[in-house]
C-alpha cells in the first residue's frame, strides 16, 4: 500500500477582536481579487462560486470590521477597489509570496513523514533549490503521478550545492547567466562543483530583468538608474544568486551598493519582489519575467539565465533519477515550462558534463 495524497499547507488570514472573536479574511480577499480582475461584483461572484447576496454580506461585514469602504462603484467605470482595499489585497499577496517557499518546504517534510509510515511508497528524490516557477511546477507534476516523489527544500544555490557535497540531497538547483557574468558566477559556485564527481541536468533558460510600474514613472531603463534620486530598490535576500548578479552589475559600473536606496531591503522570492513593487513599496526590483507578468508590471530584460540541477554522476542510473529524466522529457511538463512567460524549455532534460555546459569557464580554483 502507498500513500497517494499530497500534503498541502496554506496561510490563512484572520482578524481577532479583544474579546477573542475572529473574522476570517480568506473569502473577502478572494472576492476582492476577483472584483479587481472582472471589474464587477456579478463576475466576481461567478469566479468565486458565491451568491450575489452572500458576497454583499461579506463586503458589508468587512467594511464594518475595517471601518472604511472597500468598493467604489461608478456606472460608467464599473466597480473598483478603494485604495484601502487595494493595499489590503497587495499586503496579502506580498505575505503569500514570502511564505510560499517555507510552506512548500514544510509540506514536503510532512509528506515525507506520512509516506514513511507506509510499507511501500514511491521513490523519493531530495531536491534542494532556490524558489522558481519551473521548480515549483516540477514538484507539482511529480506529485500528480505514481512514479516519483520529490522532497523539496528551498535553499540558495550555494546552500543547495553545499548540501549535494554533503550528500544531504540528490539534486542541487542553481542558475548561471549567459555572457560576461558567467565566469564570476561560476567562480562563486566552483568550490562545490567537481567535474570528476558531478554532472548537470539542464532545466530551462529564463529571462531575468528589472520590474517597474507599467508606466515606468521613474524612467528606469538600466542598472545605472538604480542610483537616480528618489528611486527605491528592493533586493533579493543575502546569499541569493540574483543578489550576487546585481552586485556584479553594479561593480562593473563602479557603483557602490550603499548608493542604492533600498539595497538592504530584501524579499525571498521573485513573486515577493514583484508584489513589493506592485503595492507601491518600491520602484524597481530584479527577478524572473514570469513574476513581473503575474503582477502586471513592466519588465526590462537584463540577462538570460540557464537553470541546472547538479547531480552525482553515479546516481544517474538510479530508478528515481530515471523517473525524473522521464518527467523532464515528457510533453506535459515541457508544455508547462514553455507556457511560463520568460522561460525557454528547449534542451530540457539534457544531461551534460560541467565542461560541456561551461567549456573553459570553470576556474582553476574549482574542484578538478
Amino acid at each position: 500500500m502507498s500513500y497517494k495524497f499530497q500534503a498541502r499547507l496554506n496561510a490563512a488570514w484572520s482578524l481577532e477582536a479583544p474579546d477573542g472573536t475572529a473574522f476570517a479574511l480568506d473569502d473577502i480577499l478572494r472576492l476582492l481579487s476577483a472584483i479587481e480582475t472582472t471589474g464587477n461584483i456579478s463576475g466576481a461572484c461567478r469566479d468565486c462560486g458565491l451568491s450575489y447576496r452572500h458576497a454583499w454580506g461579506l463586503l458589508r461585514r468587512a467594511e464594518l470590521v475595517f471601518e472604511t469602504a472597500l468598493l467604489d462603484t461608478n456606472r460608467r467605470q464599473g466597480t473598483r477597489l478603494t485604495d484601502f482595499a487595494r493595499h489590503l489585497l497587495w499586503a496579502h499577496r506580498r505575505t503569500e509570496a514570502r511564505l510560499e517557499p517555507t510552506l512548500q518546504s514544510l509540506s514536503s517534510e510532512l509528506q515525507e513523514a506520512i509516506e514513511s509510515l507506509y510499507p511501500q511508497h514511491r521513490p523519493r528524490l531530495r531536491l534542494h533549490a532556490s524558489h522558481g516557477f519551473a521548480v515549483e511546477g516540477l514538484v507539482q507534476q511529480a506529485g500528480s503521478n505514481d512514479v516519483l516523489t520529490i522532497e523539496l527544500r528551498y535553499r540558495t544555490a550555494t546552500e543547495a550545492l553545499a548540501s549535494l557535497n554533503r550528500n544531504e540531497c540528490d539534486l542541487a538547483g542553481f542558475q548561471v547567466p549567459a555572457g560576461e557574468f558567467q565566469a564570476p558566477i561560476l567562480a562563486h559556485y566552483s568550490p562545490w562543483l567537481d567535474p570528476d564527481r558531478h554532472c548537470l541536468i539542464y532545466l530551462a533558460q529564463r529571462d531575468t530583468g528589472m520590474f517597474v510600474q507599467p508606466d515606468n514613472p521613474r524612467n528606469i531603463h538600466d542598472i545605472a538608474d538604480l542610483v537616480k534620486p528618489g528611486v527605491r530598490f528592493v533586493n533579493r535576500q543575502v546569499g541569493s544568486s540574483t543578489r550576487l548578479l546585481v552586485g556584479l552589475m553594479l561593480q562593473r559600473l563602479g557603483i557602490d551598493p550603499v548608493q542604492v536606496n533600498g539595497y538592504d531591503t530584501s524579499e525571498f522570492t521573485h513573486l515577493a519582489i514583484a508584489a513589493h513593487i506592485a503595492s507601491g513599496m518600491a520602484d524597481v526590483g530584479i527577478g524572473v519575467e514570469t513574476a513581473a507578468w503575474r503582477c502586471g508590471l513592466a519588465f526590462i530584460p537584463l540577462a538570460k539565465e540557464r537553470y541546472y540541477f547538479a547531480v552525482n554522476q553515479d546516481s544517474l542510473s538510479s530508478p528515481r533519477m530515471q523517473a525524473l529524466l522521464a518527467l523532464l522529457n515528457g510533453e506535459p511538463y515541457r508544455q508547462f515550462v514553455a507556457g511560463l512567460v520568460g522561460y525557454d524549455a528547449g534542451h530540457m532534460g539534457r544531461v551534460m558534463t560541467l565542461d560541456e555546459a561551461f567549456p573553459d569557464t570553470l576556474p582553476p580554483g574549482g574542484k578538478r
